[in-house]
């Protein structure tokens, strides 16, 4: 069923993916610091960018985009911008196969995903502009850590790389199960899917080269 708590998660992990408060385009209520109050009704819908199209029809589709769609498509487009740099990275820093392998897999996947999320929002009739480019939000590198795994070597640049994917697929994981249940459009449900099952998989692959521990950089907030 769309709606009720389902909705509630999905509006929470866009504030926690989201930029500082007040600056996202996508939110439509203003964030304040502290306990949210108690829920009196159903969750406030998120509202879409200026000049999106949130009910526009794509052609070969049924259904209709809703400002949750909108949202979602435009986090996966920036996340997956801010991973593809650091995947790069990989060929000219470790001569290891398996976590070229690994590298080869997930950028596979996110070119795949960031394609399919770009002609979804072209369809919606949503802004082609990334409206969170130059933020930092969970589970992205940051440009000075960027720069750090670039100088990294050996088991630190291992170390660093599997801190920063698991952080991205974690992220990406959790707010595609959200759009996967309380999405409207079917082709964007069906993508986040798509997502949930592919980086599940990837995380699973990380898994077997690199155990998760304490001190791995930038984990998503829970």
């Amino acid at each position: 069923m769309r709606g009720g708590p389902l909705a509630a998660l999905f509006a929470a992990l866009l504030l926690v993916a989201g930029c500082d408060a007040g600056t996202s385009p996508i939110i439509g209520t203003p964030t304040t610091t502290g306990p949210a109050p108690p829920s009196t009704g159903p969750p406030t819908a998120l509202a879409p960018p200026a000049g999106a199209s949130p009910t526009a029809v794509p052609s070969g589709t049924t259904g209709q985009f809703s400002a949750t769609d909108i949202a979602w498509l435009q986090l996966t487009v920036a996340m997956a911008e801010r991973l593809l740099p650091m995947l790069d990275l990989v060929p000219d820093r470790t001569a290891d196969p398996a976590w070229r392998r690994l590298a080869t897999r997930i950028e596979t996947s996110e070119r795949a995903h960031l394609t399919r999320s770009r002609r979804l929002l072209t369809d919606s009739g949503a802004p082609v502009v990334n409206p969170h480019e130059g933020h930092d939000m969970p589970g992205m590198i940051t440009a000075a850590e960027l720069t750090a795994l670039r100088s990294a070597t050996g088991q630190q640049f291992h170390h660093r790389l599997a801190g920063h994917l698991r952080a991205h697929l974690t992220q990406s994981v959790r707010l595609a199960t959200a759009e996967q249940r309380v999405g409207a459009h079917p082709a964007t449900t069906a993508l986040a899917a798509v997502v949930v099952r592919d980086d599940t998989a990837d995380l699973d692959q990380l898994d077997h080269l690199h155990r998760p521990s304490t001190s791995s950089p930038r984990q998503p907030r829970a």
